[in-house]
């Protein structure tokens, strides 16, 4: 989703006719993906993490799994401001430029390792790894961003 979002706000710098075509195909796009993917998923992922936790009570009795909650409430907290973007992009407000939302991008990303990352370790986790890991996964991420973005400078000098 958040892909869509670099696009259409990089479309948004473009010329007359392009722009609008752009825009309004970027818009389309994002909106099936929202209502018809995104949206469904984080309802129906809620709703099975409460059945579990309804079926299985003694989870919450785990120090992993509140981590793990936590994490997923970030997620929650994710999926909203994208949410806003999206409802920024729509009605033509553009707050994030796509150095930001490229970085918003790995987010996700992030979050997604983390929650694997704790329950695929529990109780066995060593937490000092656990933490460098994490930051080593963030800088590599930070790494190959400011490298993409670098070689598209290049190619696009190289192309004018």
């Amino acid at each position: 989703m958040v892909r869509l979002f670099i696009y259409h706000v990089e479309a948004n710098g473009k010329s007359e006719p392009e722009k609008s075509i752009l825009s309004k195909q970027f818009l389309l796009m994002q909106g099936r993906l929202w209502w018809i993917i995104s949206t469904p998923a984080m309802v129906l992922t809620v709703i099975f993490g409460v059945l579990m936790l309804v079926a299985f009570p003694s989870y919450l009795s785990q120090l992993y799994m509140h981590l793990k909650l936590g994490f997923v409430v970030l997620l929650l907290i994710y999926h909203f401001i994208c949410q806003k973007i999206f409802i920024d992009l729509k009605n033509h407000r553009y707050h994030w430029g796509s150095g930001a939302l490229r970085v918003w991008n790995e987010v996700a990303t992030l979050l997604l390792v983390i929650i694997v990352f704790i329950i695929v370790l529990k109780d066995s986790m060593n937490w000092v790894y656990a933490t460098f890991g994490f930051f080593a996964v963030a800088l590599l991420l930070m790494f190959a961003i400011k490298m993409y973005q670098a070689i598209r400078k290049k190619d696009k000098k190289e192309i004018k």
